[in-house]
């Protein structure tokens, strides 16, 4: 009898298309596994009016770990910039297959470009990250709160309450929607979450062969990048919510970190880069905090959510 893996996700469209993909690389390594995909709504899920700010750390992560822990799955796909930097000693999370483009992306009425939006253009994003970013950059912006799901956001992009939104071009990607998009923002103006586009998978510690196949459809550069990224979220003490954005691209055998820290209202960026080995990602982590620090970017890392 072959053997069933249950996997445990969020229902929404993305969600699913991501954890078909794994599934799918597994596949490749054992083919007579049979995988079922189990749905589970998160706190994020379950209050999708409220301000993401307002629902904490592992808001689209909680329930499927728990889930994991009691035996009801064993295996749990996520978006890995939704994950915590710390879990349970009892799960281990594994970043697997190449990450998808790690940019933003605007999405318009006028398919317009961020400098050629109409003053007063109501953009719609639900990262306060993101809002403080775009409001470093086009402070005449009337930036507004939206939630959904992709479909969802890119449809009111057009609506009456809103005339743009931003998202992140990975999910745009995965779900074919690249049409809309009138702008992939660069990371210099619109620097993403650490971990965005890369995808996990989380299983319990003591699963040790379910483990070792996880790790070989991980995607070696990817892991370097957002070990880096994420890193810095760890050396600042906390999860997704601090305000910081980070990115680490790979040339040859070194890894080049950029990271920002901005304000809610716009009023100052704070950037560092940082070239480090990719055999050692933490430590190019850990040194773009540090320079954070150093210019000044404490308080928020340390005192603001976002």
């Amino acid at each position: 009898m072959s053997p069933i893996i249950r996997v445990g996700t969020r229902g929404s469209g993305l969600a699913l298309t991501q954890t078909k993909a794994v599934i799918a690389a597994l596949r490749k390594l054992a083919p007579t596994t049979e995988y079922t995909i189990e749905t589970i709504s998160s706190v994020g899920d379950q209050h999708a009016d409220a301000p993401l700010e307002t629902l904490g750390i592992g808001m689209f992560t909680n329930e499927i770990e728990e889930a994991l822990l009691n035996g009801r799955i064993d295996l749990a796909l996520h978006s890995l910039k939704a994950a915590p930097t710390e879990t349970s000693q009892s799960l281990t999370v594994v970043p697997v297959l190449e990450r998808e483009d790690p940019r933003d992306v605007l999405v318009n009425r006028w398919k317009a470009s961020l400098l050629d939006l109409p003053e007063a253009a109501r953009i719609g994003t639900s990262s306060p990250r993101r809002t403080a970013q775009l409001r470093h950059g086009r402070k005449d912006v009337e930036l507004i709160p939206i939630r959904g799901n992709v479909e969802t956001r890119i449809k009111k992009a057009g609506g009456p309450d809103y005339d743009g939104t931003v998202l992140a071009a990975a999910g745009v990607k995965r779900l074919g929607l690249s049409k809309h998009v009138a702008e992939y923002l660069s990371p210099h103006i619109c620097t993403p979450a650490p971990g965005q586009a890369a995808l996990a998978a989380e299983a319990r510690a003591t699963d040790t062969d379910l483990l070792a196949s996880i790790r070989q459809i991980t995607h070696k550069p990817t892991a370097a990048a957002v070990e880096a990224e994420r890193s810095i979220l760890r050396a600042a003490g906390g999860g997704c919510q601090i305000p910081i954005g980070a990115l680490a691209e790979m040339d040859g055998s070194s890894i080049r970190l950029f990271a920002t820290v901005t304000p809610l209202d716009g009023s100052v960026s704070y950037r560092v880069e940082i070239e480090g080995d990719i055999d050692d990602p933490e430590v190019a982590g850990r040194a773009a905090y540090q320079a954070l620090l150093d210019q000044g970017a404490g308080d928020l890392m340390h005192g603001v959510t976002s």
